[in-house]
């Protein structure tokens, strides 16, 4: 065998290896991306399980506002049954708009505020939306980096042929 033929395999044989490998990144920026969504989903589903609790402690003392309960009510079941990604970001906006109405509402009631259930809703409250922040900003983190790898050259020519697209951010980062 000579030299030519021992450069040309060793050539085929490094590309199928750069091959093998791109696409391995890719499949592991995709599964990074959808357990970044998952902790979206998990932390916006224990949101949607307190607002809730929230509205009925809110209810007890201020059962005439009823049009800003009904409003955080509706805001909270569209946000349940968004659908993608850019559905469910815009969901959450609302309902984020829909609980500072609220808790405007709660500031006009001291008895209210003082309770430590509402005190404790609204801790919990206040967590889960840093988490959720926190999830949305590693999440378009997450694809960024895997729309970027995918783009460059010589990495989009794998891209192509593997089938792996770019992603939806999730809204606007939070």
């Amino acid at each position: 065998m000579g030299p030519a033929k021992i450069i040309i395999i060793a050539l085929a044989a490094g590309a199928g290896i750069w091959i093998i490998l791109t696409y391995n990144r890719f499949v592991t920026f995709r599964n990074r991306c959808a357990n970044a969504l998952s902790q979206i989903d998990i932390q916006i589903q224990k949101r949607h399980e307190l607002i809730p609790k929230l509205v009925d402690t809110v209810r007890s003392y201020a059962s005439h506002e009823q049009e800003t309960l009904e409003k955080v009510t509706a805001a909270r079941a569209a946000a349940v049954g968004a659908g993608s990604n850019r559905e469910k970001a815009a969901a959450e906006d609302g309902l984020d708009a829909s609980l500072k109405s609220l808790f405007a509402v709660a500031e006009a009631y001291p008895t209210l505020r003082a309770d430590t259930l509402f005190l404790e809703l609204q801790g919990d409250l206040t967590k889960l939306e840093d988490n959720i922040r926190f999830s949305r900003q590693f999440y378009n983190d997450t694809v960024m980096i895997h729309n970027t790898t995918i783009s460059i050259f010589p990495n989009n020519l794998v891209a192509k042929f593997a089938g792996a697209g770019e992603m939806e951010y999730f809204g606007l980062p939070g």
